[in-house]
């Protein structure tokens, strides 16, 4: 048997090299996303298309995991009933974010995008109190408050704010909103668990029909008349695994840690994505306002987290009778 400390030693490798991928698996779909919508050598300008594709690609992956190959198992308990009045919305919802958020890279640049998402934390807590799921108090609001005010001085710093862009991004914020309060809502009042191999088999074919038929009316008459059908295969099929690879580190982080470090993991990562996308990208230019506003809005994510944290401590006794809470899978433009 090996060692006491050589075995904490080891796992915490382990626990520090998955939040590691994650960490590089989340920034690089991020700049993948942002170089195949935008950039001249792939020419493909089609949100919804490149959407739609992680969605069919993801349905037919999770089939043959779980079905075919028999590698991955779904959780049982799924109803006709439920599926319907939780799992579409949900997938309805995630629609809207990846087709939204993705479609914002053709208009802003991903430093500023990433600095939008810091006011993810305001619209779930909006939502979550009209919900029923959130308690307002003086700490929240003042929370709300530093995130919304670091974002606004963040957007003030920018010098080419393209509102279409700004538009796009704040659906997509809400679009992610509104589906983790459907999937929090399916776990506290319908007391349904899954992981996240179940998650996408139920979600992504759920999700590529909700794409499906805007795609139908606004995109593919533009690559029918433009000829842009010839795109390269491989680049697209390899950026839809990225995806789906993606979305298993989530799970494998979690497993090993928790949500919350998710939650701290993706702060450390927004700030990679901003650093890096101003060296990589020519349209990022970062002002001291900007890294200034986007250091508030920071702050008061982390303090969201930590009173996140204290809350879930607070209920560890009443939880250890609930079902575990229904993994996150995130967005490809995360």
């Amino acid at each position: 048997m090996a060692d006491p400390p050589k075995k904490a030693l080891s796992s915490g490798v382990v626990t520090y090299a998955y939040i590691l991928l994650y960490i590089a698996l989340s920034s690089g779909q991020i700049f993948f996303n942002k170089w195949v919508l935008s950039s001249k050598e792939i020419n493909f300008p089609y949100p919804l298309g490149l959407t739609l594709l992680h969605m069919v690609f993801s349905s037919i992956l999770c089939f043959v995991l779980t079905k075919v190959l028999k590698i991955m198992r779904v959780e049982e308990g799924m109803t006709l009933e439920i599926y319907l009045t939780s799992v579409v919305p949900i997938g309805a919802m995630f629609a809207m974010t990846l087709w939204l958020g993705n479609t914002a890279y053709l208009y802003i640049s991903v430093a500023f995008a990433q600095m939008l998402k810091a006011i993810m934390p305001v619209a779930v807590f909006i939502l979550g109190v009209a919900a029923g799921l959130e308690m307002m108090s003086c700490r929240m609001l003042l929370i709300m408050s530093v995130i919304s005010f670091g974002v606004l001085v963040a957007s003030y710093g920018e010098i080419d704010i393209n509102w279409v862009g700004v538009v796009y991004q704040m659906g997509g914020v809400v679009g992610e909103a509104l589906r983790l309060i459907f999937m929090e809502i399916l776990v506290k009042r319908k007391g349904i668990k899954l992981n996240p191999i179940s998650v996408m088999y139920y979600v992504s074919p759920c999700s590529a029909l909700c794409l499906l038929i805007p795609w139908i009316f606004l995109e593919k008459p533009k690559m029918d008349d433009q000829g842009t059908w010839n795109f390269p295969p491989l680049i697209l099929t390899l950026n839809s695994l990225c995806t789906f690879a993606l979305n298993l580190s989530v799970f494998l982080v979690i497993s090993h840690t928790s949500a919350l470090t998710i939650r701290v993991a993706g702060v450390v990562k927004d700030w990679v994505v901003v650093l890096l996308s101003a060296i990589l990208f020519a349209d990022t230019k970062l002002t001291l306002i900007n890294l200034f506003g986007y250091a508030i809005a920071i702050a008061g994510v982390a303090a969201y987290n930590n009173h996140k944290l204290k809350k879930e401590a607070t209920q560890v006794s009443s939880n250890e009778s609930q079902p575990p809470q229904l993994l996150p899978s995130v967005s490809s433009n995360d």
